[in-house]
């Protein structure tokens, strides 16, 4: 049963109007976000949810992480929305021209079972001052609650600063004390806090210096055991790793002993270390330790957790299975993709990587299985640059908190061999995913006018099982014969809601001249749809 709310500042907001406010409603101004009856967040059983608005507008909502429109879905305040499996629910007030901001919430729905032990594991938190993260992580507390109310562990999974050999060492004090404090405001008193050493977090003696012994009880390498409600987790030092022979040895050690011990073979044994291993998540981008992966791949039990990239969570490639299985935290600060595309910003396309979302996984334990949950801390549309200046320092409220960033993983040791467990992986290199992405509107190209009246290309977003990655946009002024555009442009999946269209700008587009548009929608794995063009003249 769901102990704590979900707060997200924006639909309070709307439920916290004036009533004269709400009874004058202004249409000049934008109406406010509607509010749920049922805050996101996780429960064991469906969910029966209504929506409450200014008077006068007409609430309407998506289920597939898309922004409603106008020809989205009406609610009814007669019909509530019945939830009965994990779903992102965004909601969108109209009134005449006029539309409230997007608000989303996420429902994870469970059974009454229980599991041995809930996990919160985020890495990459990068914290540096109090003034930018204290509303935060407020609000990021409060999202851990509104899922976990009381986790038995949450595991900061290194980079708690951000140190370059620049003496910030003492910064690891300011992250204990936020951290100590919304343990204490959320009432998770019983919660272990269990870190890892991260390439950012300046050096063990300083990790040791800025929190409690029990948060980092390392014996002097940055390694060591643990276990939560009879789940057993190995922190490793993956700075160190493949030169410690001390520690490669403790390690193989100790998951011999945990998976060999009657009765033991098909239970997990959680790992965490900041860097990935070679050759596993998201293709292994800014991955290192060579050596942790061949020692890992004796014991399939193994579930190795590892941040370090800021890879996204949203990309099913943060997930894989081969020897054992390994996992993509996310970011809490910001995260990235794989390089070599552009998005599209308010200053047009431009060679970009980074944006401003913030995600952690949220694992349960169970005896039979390990339920790995993908949530949204913030995922609100932003350009990481604003005014030039590269910031990742959002503030909430977050219209996005505790956003499901993708569907949930589940990891079986099925099996009486290690290698029929190996064999039963559900994630491996040859079940990925094969089916392409499609264009499912009328008109999935058209042309507008963008800032200053330039011409650019409007690409309705296409539909896939999975996401939709990027477009292949290549665009040829058929007057010249030249070239215009020719581009993988990222299809903004990391933002929830993810936005309906994307504006490409025709750069240089020329009065007169007759241009053709030719435009593939690929997802993840390379799986690409048919093109769609549009011939049109500048």
């Amino acid at each position: 049963m769901r102990l704590t709310p979900l707060v997200i500042a924006a639909s309070c907001l709307a439920l916290a109007a004036p009533a004269a406010a709400q009874a004058r409603p202004q249409p000049s101004v934008p109406p406010a976000a509607p509010g749920v009856s049922v805050p996101g967040g996780r429960y064991d059983h469906a969910v029966t949810l209504k929506f409450r608005a200014e008077r006068g507008t007409t609430v309407r909502y998506t289920l597939d992480g898309s922004a409603p429109t106008r020809e989205s879905r009406a609610y009814s305040p007669g019909r509530p929305l019945r939830i009965t499996e994990d779903t992102n629910v965004t909601v969108v007030a109209f009134r005449g021209e006029r539309a409230s901001v997007p608000v989303a919430y996420g429902y994870l729905i469970k059974t009454k079972e229980k599991p041995l032990a809930r996990f919160v594991v985020m890495s990459d938190v990068h914290v540096g001052d109090h003034k930018n993260n204290d509303k935060k992580y407020e609000s990021f507390f409060d999202t851990i609650g509104s899922v976990f109310p009381h986790p038995d562990a949450i595991l900061s999974n290194g980079d708690m600063i951000n140190d370059n050999g620049d003496g910030k060492g003492p910064d690891h004090r300011i992250v204990s004390d936020i951290f100590q404090a919304n343990l204490k405001r959320k009432g998770m008193t019983g919660t272990q806090v269990l870190m890892s050493n991260g390439n950012h977090d300046d050096s063990l003696a300083a990790i040791r210096a800025g929190y409690p012994k029990a948060w980092f009880p390392d014996s002097g390498g940055g390694y060591y055991e643990s276990d939560v409600r009879g789940v057993h987790l190995l922190t490793v030092n993956t700075e160190t790793y493949d030169r410690d022979t001390a520690q490669r040895a403790w390690l193989k050690s100790r998951l011999t002993a945990l998976t060999t011990a009657p009765g033991a073979s098909r239970k997990p044994v959680l790992v965490q270390g900041h860097r990935p291993t070679t050759g596993t998540t998201m293709d292994g981008q800014q991955a290192g330790n060579p050596g942790l992966a061949a020692d890992l791949s004796a014991f399939p039990q193994a579930i190795l957790f590892s941040g370090h990239s800021h890879l996204n969570n949203n990309d099913d490639r943060s997930m894989y299975q081969g020897d054992f299985t390994s996992v993509n935290d996310g970011s809490m600060s910001y995260v990235e993709v794989d390089h070599g595309y552009q998005m599209v910003t308010e200053n047009g396309l431009a060679d970009r990587f980074e944006a401003p979302t913030a995600q952690a996984l949220f694992v349960e334990v169970y005896k039979d299985r390990t339920e790995i949950d993908r949530i949204n801390m913030a995922a609100d549309k932003h350009d990481i640059y604003t005014g030039g200046q590269w910031s990742a320092s959002w503030q909430p409220p977050y219209a996005s908190a505790g956003t499901l960033s993708g569907p949930g993983w589940t990891v079986r040791l099925k099996g009486s061999t290690n290698q029929q467990i190996k064999g039963n992986f559900r994630y491996t290199a040859d079940r990925r995913n094969t089916v392409a992405p499609k264009f499912t509107t009328r008109k999935p190209l058209t042309t507008v006018r963008g800032a200053g009246g330039a011409t650019a290309l409007r690409v309705a977003q296409a539909k896939d099982d999975q996401l939709v990655h990027h477009y292949t946009v290549d665009i040829t002024d058929t007057t010249t014969g030249t070239r215009a555009v020719s581009a993988k442009v990222l299809s903004d999946f990391y933002f929830m809601p993810r936005p309906n269209a994307l504006d490409i700008p025709v750069t240089g587009a020329v009065a007169g001249h007759r241009y053709r548009a030719e435009v593939v929608a690929v997802d993840a794995y390379g799986n690409a749809s048919r093109p769609v063009s549009l011939a049109f003249t500048g």
